[in-house]
């Protein structure tokens, strides 16, 4: 093919770009840079045309081919400043994390290149790569010599790979370097690392136990040890020095050379249960070195619930409940220990001490015992059943209702859809004012490719298709009182509304079950068609929805549960199904009753009788929470943002004012989950993410999450730049 004329192929490109024909103009980049393939500079403005096309890989190809020639001409920094073009575009570009990592620590700059190579090293890690980050860190380890943290890394490194000799010399050498800085602590342990690499280095382990024994560190001591004869003579010694944790720590090191010696064990075990270790104990514990001690044995049960042998477990927590049924508080702990690790054998431990707990009368304490289980296994379906079986038997109706609700969403989870509507319609009937109940129930409709779910619940809520008949035996007086708006209450001045608080559950009830709000005794519906729907009608006194929704002043009902008294809304529960209606399925049977009458409720709706939209709803809680908050109730000022925390408009600024309180109040989990929500939202300024992002790595690293502390800080820094102490912050993290 004959070369090209240059000039007038740019100029041809040039007008074409100038003209808005970007394709056209790239084509015509491209055959002067096919043509001349070290035309960098043409060769670069293709790959930004690429860019702006939306070309990324394209425009990578093209910025790498430049980098790669211009960094093995030694043209380093024209070359590293094109790899951190192709960082921009492609964040995980491995290739140029690598190179300009190297040409970052050939100009001097060796906190980049340590960021980089961590960077690449942290990929590897997240795909499984063991040995490729290794190598990173080996890597890491000569960057910097003076950077002896980094070069004990690349040793530990060398180790991961099998090079157990390099790790040794590595380490010989690194000693001798901190010896001659005069850190003599530093290079001893730098020599103890090689000595436990290579246990036949005889004139190492002299050394090290020398160095130990004249200083009385007898921990460092003891890893030069190689006899259980050595290991007891150091244990004495501490003894004596009152150093008795340490003692009994170099008696687990003789164990672990003599393993067979049971004396040894049963000493062991004794010893940490006496201290209250019973991880630790269980190290040494088998039922014959257990022997009559119930505190050994308990612990040996768990251990075999943990490593799958459930029957051999639950024999030893019978015997030991047989002897003293007390113990099952114990046996409980074990099960919610064993939750998530082993669901079925924690269950089985957990059932166990509810039947003591049930032969005994306290069916409170059966129930307990199994919601605190479910806390942990959320989904597991045989300890929900198992739960609302001891709440119908024990009479525990409020604690029944909330594990029916657990129950329901666990069906859901693996995908009953049958007894998850079961369940799910129970609760709208018994509070179709809980919002909770309604999306529940919408989601079992979902499950079961229910055509259209919310004209379903729509006919269900407007008393047309009912989920239960109301029983109309109530009187006029026992109807739930009405309350005042929202938008009432916020009408008065200098009077925020007192937060919900449930009162007292009645003395008869037991104690840990507190009952909650639920709707009057309803009973179950039968099928009914248009032409027997007047048997159905409700009498004056009756409780009706549509009113309870539409009536005076479209005031929500309040619930009663004894002596309880819960605000509802039930405009709000219905804000969500207030959509205009699908177009009806073919074949599908009209409901013109329920049509007309679900007309006239949404007529009122959006008539704005009997409802505020959920934005007002949400900017009403927003203000709320900022008047309690100067009142001083923080408790209601929370509830108040979490509600407004709904809107998306809302979602930023509650949100993170949610984190705060938490924060102020030393619950930094909490805080961190209300930051994250909070981060996921977009922010009114770019200065209020800066601080949020901040906040949210400082909350991290305080509660020991290291990585992720360091992920949200690079995420800020590549935002924000030099933003407060952030870099430092980096620096700390990639060390830790």
């Amino acid at each position: 093919m004959p070369p090209i004329d240059r000039t007038a192929t740019l100029r041809a490109a040039e007008k074409l770009l100038r003209q808005g024909k970007l394709q056209p103009a790239i084509e015509e980049y491209l055959r002067v840079v096919e043509d001349q393939p070290r035309d960098w500079n043409t060769a670069n403005m293709l790959g930004d045309l690429y860019v702006r096309a939306g070309q990324v890989d394209k425009a990578v190809e093209q910025f790498t081919r430049i980098a790669d020639s211009l960094s093995g001409e030694g043209f380093l920094p024209k070359a590293g400043a094109l790899y951190k073009k192709i960082l921009k575009l492609k964040p995980d570009h491995e290739h140029a994390l690598v190179q300009g990592g190297e040409i970052a620590a050939s100009q001097g700059l060796l906190a980049d290149a340590r960021a980089l190579f961590n960077t690449v090293a942290e990929r590897r890690r997240s795909r499984g790569d063991a040995r490729g980050a290794a190598q990173i860190r080996i890597r890491l380890g000569s960057v910097d010599p003076a950077d002896f943290d980094g070069r004990m890394a690349a040793a530990s490194a060398r180790v991961e790979l099998g090079d157990i000799a390099g790790a040794v010399r590595d380490l010989k050498e690194i000693a001798a370097d901190l010896a001659g800085e005069g850190r003599q602590a530093d290079a001893v342990e730098a020599l103890r690392e090689a000595a436990q690499l290579d246990p036949l280095d005889e004139e190492i382990r002299a050394r090290l136990l020398d160095v130990y024994v004249a200083a009385e560190d007898f921990a460092r001591a003891g890893e030069c040890a190689t006899t259980v004869a050595q290991f007891k003579m150091l244990s004495a010694a501490l003894e004596q020095r009152g150093r008795s944790a340490e003692a009994l720590e170099m008696l687990r090191d003789a164990a672990r050379l003599d393993p067979h010696d049971d004396d040894l064990k049963a000493h062991l075990a004794r010893a940490f249960v006496a201290r209250g270790d019973m991880v630790a104990a269980a190290e040494y514990l088998t039922v014959e070195t257990a022997g009559n001690d119930p505190a050994l044995l308990m612990t040996v049960a768990e251990i075999r619930l943990r490593s799958g042998s459930v029957t051999d477990g639950l024999a030893i927590a019978r015997r030991l409940l047989e002897g003293d049924p007390s113990r099952r508080d114990q046996v409980a702990l074990i099960g919610w220990n064993i939750a998530e690790q082993a669901p079925e054998a924690g269950f089985a431990a957990v059932e166990l001490a509810s039947e003591v707990s049930i032969a005994q009368g306290d069916w409170a304490s059966a129930a307990a015992a199994l919601q605190e289980f479910v806390t942990r296994v959320s989904t597991h379906v045989p300890a929900l059943m198992r739960l609302v079986e001891i709440c119908v038997d024990g009479g525990l109706e409020a604690t029944m209702y909330s594990a029916q609700a657990q129950l329901a969403d666990a069906y859901i989870a693996v995908g009953s859809a049958a007894e998850a509507r079961v369940i799910a319609e129970d609760l709208v009937a018994r509070e179709p004012w809980e919002r909770a109940n309604i999306e529940r129930f919408r989601r079992t409709l979902v499950l079961m490719n229910e055509p259209d779910p919310d004209a379903l619940i729509a006919e269900r809520l407007s008393g047309e298709s009912p989920f239960m008949s109301t029983d109309v035996s109530l009187n006029a007086d026992e109807l739930p009182p009405f309350v005042p708006t929202t938008a009432a209450r916020d009408a008065v001045p200098d009077a925020p509304p007192p937060p919900i608080r449930p009162d007292p559950a009645p003395s008869s009830a037991p104690a840990p079950d507190v009952p909650r709000a639920k709707a009057p005794r309803a009973k179950a519906s039968v099928p009914r068609s248009k032409k027997d729907a007047s048997q159905f009608a409700l009498s004056a006194n009756a409780i009706d929805i549509g009113n309870m929704l539409l009536g005076s002043e479209a005031t929500p009902p309040t619930a009663h549960s004894g002596n309880q008294s819960v605000e509802v809304d039930l405009s709000i529960v219905l804000d969500d199904i207030n959509r205009p209606s699908a177009p009806p399925i073919s074949g599908a049977p009209a409901s013109p009753g329920a049509a007309s009458d679900l007309d006239g409720v949404f007529t009122k709706l959006r008539d704005g009788t009997g409802r505020r939209s959920a934005a007002d709803v949400a900017e009403g809680d927003y203000r709320r929470a900022s008047v309690l908050r100067e009142a001083g109730d923080i408790d209601g000022c929370m509830v108040a943002l979490e509600a407004a925390s709904r809107a998306p408009r809302l979602r930023f600024a509650a949100a993170s004012g949610l984190a705060r309180l938490h924060v102020e109040r030393g619950q930094t989990a909490q805080a961190i989950e209300w930051f994250e929500r909070a981060a996921q939202a977009p922010a009114p300024t770019s200065d209020e993410s800066h601080q949020l992002l901040y906040e949210l790595a400082v909350a991290l690293e305080s509660v020991g999450e290291v990585e992720r502390s360091l992920a949200v800080s690079l995420e800020l820094q590549a935002d924000a730049g030099a933003y407060r102490d952030v870099a430092a912050r980096i620096d700390r993290l990639a060390k830790a």
